[in-house]
Parts: C-alpha cells; sequence; structure tokens
C-alpha cells in the first residue's frame, strides 16, 4: 500500500488519519453529549480534561490532513460520476474540514471565554487562552461548538450515506478506496 495518495486510491497516510479522526470526533461526540450528566467527582473534572485535550489533538490532526491533502492531493473521481455529484462531494469534504476546526477552537475558545483555569493537555502542560473572560465571546463560542457539532454530525452521515449508495447502487469504488486494501470488494454492474 503506497502511503500517498494515487490516481484512483486514497493512501495509506490519508486513510489513517480520516479513520483516526472519525473514530475521535465519535468518541468526543459520545462523551460530550453525556459529560453533563456525570456526577461532580474528580473523575468528571478528569473527563472535561480528556475532552478537551482530545479535541486538540482532533485539531492538530485535521491541521495534518488538511497539510497532507495539500501535498499528495486527491484521487480523481470515478469515471462516469456525473459532475454535480463530484461537486456536491468537493462541497461536502470542504464543509467538513471547516467544520472540524471550528468545532475545537470554538470549544477552545469557550474554556478561555468562561474564566476557568487553563487546562492542561493531558495533565502535561496549561493550554493558552485565546481570549479574554468574556459572557458573550462564552455564549457564542458556546453555540457554534453546540450547533456546529450537529451540522457536523448530519454531514457525516450525508458523506457516508454518499459512500454507501456508490458502493451498493452505483457499485463503483468509492467506499472501497477509503478503507484498507482488500477489506471490500467492488460490486461489478450487471450488464445491459
Amino acid at each position: 500500500m503506497s502511503l500517498k495518495n494515487t490516481i484512483d486510491r486514497w493512501g495509506g497516510v490519508s486513510k489513517t488519519l480520516h479513520w483516526l479522526i472519525a473514530v475521535l470526533i465519535l468518541a468526543l461526540g459520545i462523551v460530550g453529549l453525556t459529560m453533563g450528566e456525570f456526577p461532580k467527582t474528580p473523575s468528571y473534572f478528569w473527563i472535561y480534561t480528556m475532552h478537551k485535550s482530545i479535541g486538540i489533538t482532533v485539531l492538530v490532526l485535521v491541521v495534518l490532513r488538511l497539510g497532507w491533502r495539500l501535498y499528495a492531493g486527491a484521487p480523481e473521481a470515478i469515471p462516469g460520476t456525473p459532475g454535480w455529484q463530484e461537486r456536491i462531494a468537493s462541497l461536502t469534504h470542504w464543509l467538513l474540514y471547516v467544520l472540524m476546526f471550528a468545532i475545537p477552537l470554538s470549544g477552545w475558545i469557550y474554556d478561555s471565554a468562561s474564566g476557568l483555569r487553563p487546562f492542561n493537555l493531558f495533565g502535561l502542560f496549561p493550554m493558552p487562552k485565546l481570549v479574554a473572560p468574556s459572557d458573550l465571546a462564552s455564549q457564542v463560542s458556546h453555540a457554534i461548538h453546540e450547533y456546529g457539532f450537529w451540522a457536523l454530525i448530519l454531514l457525516v452521515l450525508a458523506h457516508a450515506g454518499a459512500a454507501f449508495y456508490h458502493h451498493l447502487f452505483q457499485r463503483d469504488a468509492t467506499l472501497a478506496r477509503m478503507l484498507p486494501q482488500g477489506w471490500l470488494t467492488t460490486p461489478q454492474k450487471e450488464s445491459a
């Protein structure tokens, strides 16, 4: 398997970053939706710190992924894909990037604006504050963080749904080329 993307497949680096970011975002979403229900014990504060630390990790990984994509390029569209599908896929990918930046950054701004003491990234070192304490900045960044997450969920569902649509109905390699080689075979189109 090539580390770099080719004209017909995503390379190992792109696949690894894609799935690692997806798993981390899933974990962050689950914790984010449930952490308000936890009792206020020392574990509660540890969970918040881990949520913030993993969120910053996702931000770094997304920067790396975008840099890698700009360097390594992207596979060409599957032959026969209508132009409108290519444009929607491109728009969806860039909106996913925007949200993968906006959600962790808004969370960091929310943490900064709330006036709490800086959190330690994985307990190792304090993260700098991005803004001074501010009720308005806290409310706006929290809204972006929360509603951005729900927008991300909708886009991810559309993204995954399109990949499955291509696999099951278009019978092309759209889904297979983002999975490890050999995990999924492309169903053959029935000849007319």
